[in-house]
Parts: C-alpha cells; structure tokens; sequence
C-alpha cells in the first residue's frame, strides 16, 4: 500500500503518504554547538542526530571528565575543561543533557542572549520550571525545551494529515504502552520521588498538548511495581479537553514477558479519519524496532513510508526550529521554555491528582 493514496473521506482531499511532512527545514546558517552533558542520550540521540544533519559540535563538557573523555574519542570532539569555558565559546548554540535538578544552574552561567536547547523535563517539578522561566527571561535567552517527541518523522506526518484535513477534527487519543523498559540504563533516577511521568510520559503530554491544547484539568494515578525499587513506574491518565474530546494514557513498564503481547501506540481519531502510530523505538529499547505510521478514512489502513525514526531524526528537528527561529527563519519557537512550561504545568497536576482521594464508591445500604 506505501505510496498509495489516501482517500480522504468527507473531507474530498487527496495526498499521497510519502508526500506528508517528516522533516524540519534545517537553517540555513547552522551555528556550532556546544554540548553540556557527556550521558547515554548524547552518545544515542545528540551526536547522531548532529552529524546525520551535517550540524558541527564544537565540542563537549561534563563534570565527569572520564565521561566527556571517553565520548570525545568515540566521536572525535573537542573537550572543554570547564563550564565557564564550554560557556566563552561565541556564536554557538548550548545544548543542555544535564540532570533536570541542574538545568537552573547551568543557564545562570551562560552569557546573556545566549540560544540554547534544554533537556526535558524542565526542572524536577513546577517550582523549578518556573525559576528557568524566569531566568531565562532576566537574561534574555532564547531557550527551547528538548521535546522533541512532537519533530519524530511519524509525528510530523500526523500533524501534517490532521492539518491537511485527512482526520477530520481530533475526538479521540489514546498512548498505550505495555512493555519492558531497561530503567537500569537511567541510575540517575534511583531514588527520585517523581518518575514514571516526569521522565517519560511527559513525551506523551506534551505531545498531546501540541495537537489538542491545554486541557482543563486531569485524573491520574502512577505507582511503582513489585519487580523494581524505583518510585512510579506505571501510569493511567484522563485528561479532560470538555465536550467530546476523549484523552487517556495508559502506561506500563513491567510486561517482562515475551514480545507478542507488548505493544507502544498512540491512536488519533477524527470525526472523518484516524491514523495509528508505533513507538517502535520503545520496544526492545535501545535498539528498538523501526516506527510505523497507518491512517485510515474508514476504508482501509494505508501504511505512511517513514523517512527515519524518533531517533536521531526528531532532536535534528528541535535543534533546526531552535537556530532557524534565532536566525529569523522560523516565526514559532515550537517548545520554547514560555511553552514548555505549560507542559510542566500538566505533569504537575497529574501529581497533584496522584495524591488527592478517588472519588469514594458508596457503600452498600
């Protein structure tokens, strides 16, 4: 079915798969970058998304200089010696893959109106976030938040079948995970209070946030599991958009059984279309499978071919809005720290709902 076109339903629109958008425009100028964090994303996600763009690394810093060495050989980089000096580079973009607890203090040392792209989340909790908001507008930054779930080539191409009309209006959208995440891959979160949402779901609700808005308010619960000793590692999740907009998460990360049954998707339906995603790079992760992409308008599921994967492809995506938008090329700053705030705001009050009463369930006359 790839390259077949896509029956539009009531909308009378025609478009072939290949031909949706996957891709960001890459500036036109790149800037250097400058790398503050030598951790496994940087080895799995940055570098190869950097240099599959052509983009060139300045170099790289990292508190644990064995680490920053040991990067630097495999990929053939520069290391700085300090942070203030990673910090006196000129004409550079910063990429931020620091602990979230270590953002805020990283940013206060940068120059004023610097450009720079932040690990997510923003900030351990609210409060954080808040704080990296404002510094950034004390010091004029123009700052993004790595989200970049929203620039993987299959999310890209869903945005743009939602905007071609293809879906119809968006009714209906459900993340389901149920599968074996490695967590021992991430020692930094052994002992954090917050987790399962504010380490991963927050893909899924910014994403959501970036097709539906902000929703008024959420009903969530998330909880570890017997077979781990790290706080949540499971989350079910109602956000509430009004009228008849439906929106749930439902996330487990301990069906260590075989691969038949697990599973990492997210569903969009319209009122004239829907379209099915699959988060290949979640199964057997890090290696992963390839993504997938169908949409159907109610006569048959047509595959999109996709040009890449969530990895590399989607940080090529977020460090190209973030210089093109520097540069004056880009109007919009898609996760800019005012927006990625907003996504914060949403892990917070899943939370706040964590921690508040269910509704009681009457008891027996």
């Amino acid at each position: 079915m790839n390259g077949a076109a896509v029956p539009s339903g009531r909308s009378g629109l025609r478009v072939v798969p290949a031909e949706l958008r996957q891709s960001w425009p890459r500036p036109s100028t790149p800037r250097p970058i400058v790398i503050i964090g030598a951790g496994g994303i940087v080895n799995d996600a940055h570098l190869p998304a950097y240099r599959k763009a052509g983009f060139d690394v300045a170099g790289i810093f990292d508190i644990d200089r064995t680490r920053a060495n040991a990067l630097a050989a495999r990929w053939d980089l520069r290391v700085f010696g300090s942070l203030d000096e990673a910090a006196a580079a000129e004409g550079v973009v910063f990429d931020l893959a620091t602990p979230p607890g270590a953002h805020h203090g990283v940013l206060s040392r940068l120059p004023r109106s610097a450009t720079v792209l932040i690990q997510k989340p923003m900030g351990r909790d609210l409060d954080e976030a808040s704080a990296i908001l404002a510094l950034a507008r004390a010091r004029d930054l123009t700052a993004a938040v790595n989200f970049q779930l929203r620039f993987s080539p299959m999310m890209l191409a869903t945005a743009d079948a939602l905007r071609r009309g293809l879906l119809g209006r968006l009714v209906d959208v459900e993340v389901h995970l149920n599968l074996l995440t490695p967590w021992h891959l991430f020692p930094f979160l052994k002992g954090a209070e917050r987790v399962e949402i504010a380490v991963h779901s927050i893909h899924y609700l910014d994403l959501v946030r970036a097709f539906l808005g902000n929703p008024a308010g959420v009903h969530a619960r998330t909880m570890g599991h017997p077979a781990t000793d790290l706080a949540q590692t499971r989350t079910s999740a109602i956000l509430d958009f009004g009228g008849d907009v439906r929106c749930t998460l439902s996330i487990n990360h301990n069906h260590g059984f075989d691969r038949r049954f697990q599973d990492a998707s997210i569903r969009l339906e319209g009122d004239a279309g829907a379209a099915m995603v699959k988060l290949g790079l979640l199964l057997n992760y890090p290696e992963g499978e390839p993504d997938g992409l169908w949409i159907t308008t109610g006569d048959e599921w047509t595959e999109v071919p996709l040009s890449g994967g969530w990895f590399p492809d989607a940080f090529i995506g977020t460090m190209s809005n973030l210089q093109r938008f520097a540069a004056g090329e880009d109007d919009e700053l898609r996760t800019s720290v005012e927006d990625a705030w907003h996504t914060m705001a949403l892990v917070e009050a899943c939370f706040r709902s964590n921690a508040a009463p269910a509704t009681p369930v009457p008891a027996s006359p």
